[in-house]
C-alpha cells in the first residue's frame, strides 16, 4: 500500500537540496525548523541523512529530497558524487568556531569547481557561481558577542558580496525564514515551500488532495488548492550506483567502441 502511495506521488519537479559542514553547527536543527519546524535543545549526531518532502503548490506537485552530506567528510569521492547529484546547496557554519568557517570556504570552492567541471565549462571559477544556487547560513548568532569568532565583515570578504549568506539561529528561528526563501528563489522553487507557507498535512491526505478527495468521499476536499506538504516517512538515499549513473549517463549511450567519458570524482 505505501508502495502505490509513492508511485501515485511521483511529482513534476525533483530538487536535491545537499546539506554541508563541520558536526555540531546546527544542521540538523536548521533542518529540522525547514521539515518540522520544530528545535531540540540536546545535540545528538545525525542519524539521518536523507530527507524527502512532498509539496503540492498551485496544481503542480514538487519532490525536495534533502541530503546532509556531514557524514562523507573523511570521504572525499563520495562527498564530490553529492556535490554532483545536488541542485541545491546549503552551506552551514557555527560563529563560534573559526574552523567550521573555514571548512564551508573551502567546500564552496569544492562546490564550485566540481560543477564548472561537470558543465565543461571553460569560465573562470569565481563567474560559475551565479549558476550553482547556494546559501551560507553562520548559526548561533544568538550566542553572545565575547564567544563569537568570526566577523561578518570577513564572511563576506572571504565569500564575496554576491553570495548568499544569513546570520541564523536555529533555536530562537533568526533568519531562517529568509534561508528558506533564498533557497527556494535561487533553487527554482516556489516559495511556499518554506515551512511557514503551507500547510502539513498527512502522507494519507496529500494523496487524497492529488486526487481531488476528501478520504472516503467522492466530493472534493475543501482547499485542496492550498500549498500543502508532508514529509514521506520511508525515503531513502538512492544506491551510489544510482547517483553515479545519474552524473556520467547511461553506458548504453556511449558509441560503440569509445571509452567512458572522464567523470570528475576523485
Amino acid at each position: 500500500k505505501v508502495k502505490k502511495l509513492h508511485t501515485a506521488s511521483t511529482p513534476q519537479n525533483c530538487k536535491r537540496i545537499v546539506v554541508l559542514g563541520a558536526p555540531r553547527v546546527g544542521k540538523t536543527s536548521i533542518l529540522r525548523r525547514y521539515l518540522r519546524d520544530g528545535f531540540v535543545e540536546d545535540y545528538n549526531p545525525t542519524s539521518e541523512d536523507f530527507l524527502r518532502k512532498l509539496f503540492r503548490i498551485r496544481g503542480e506537485t514538487y519532490q525536495i529530497d534533502i541530503l546532509d552530506a556531514s557524514r562523507e567528510r573523511e570521504f572525499p569521492a563520495k562527498r564530490r558524487l553529492s556535490i554532483l547529484t545536488g541542485d541545491i546547496f546549503l552551506l552551514v557554519f557555527s560563529l563560534d568556531d573559526r574552523s567550521s568557517f573555514e571548512e564551508v570556504c573551502a567546500l564552496r570552492t569544492e562546490i564550485l569547481t566540481a560543477k564548472s567541471k561537470l558543465s565543461r565549462s571553460s569560465v573562470p571559477e569565481h563567474c560559475a557561481q551565479p549558476r550553482v544556487p547556494l546559501v551560507v547560513c553562520a548559526n548561533k548568532v544568538d550566542l553572545l558577542e565575547s564567544e563569537r569568532q568570526v566577523s561578518k565583515a570577513e564572511v563576506l570578504q572571504a565569500l564575496g558580496d554576491d553570495c548568499a549568506y544569513f546570520e541564523t539561529s536555529a533555536k530562537d528561528s533568526t533568519n531562517l525564514e529568509k534561508v528558506f526563501e533564498t533557497l527556494a528563489k535561487r533553487g527554482g522553487l516556489p516559495t511556499e515551500t518554506g515551512p511557514s507557507q503551507h500547510r502539513k498535512v498527512s502522507l494519507r491526505s496529500y494523496q487524497a488532495m492529488r486526487a481531488g478527495r476528501v478520504a472516503g468521499r467522492g466530493s472534493q476536499a475543501p482547499g485542496r488548492d492550498d500549498p500543502c506538504g508532508t514529509l514521506y516517512p520511508l525515503a531513502r538515499r538512492p544506491s551510489f550506483r544510482t547517483d553515479l549513473r545519474q552524473v556520467i549517463g547511461p553506458q548504453t549511450e556511449r558509441k560503440p567502441g569509445k571509452g567512458m567519458e572522464k567523470c570528475y570524482i576523485q
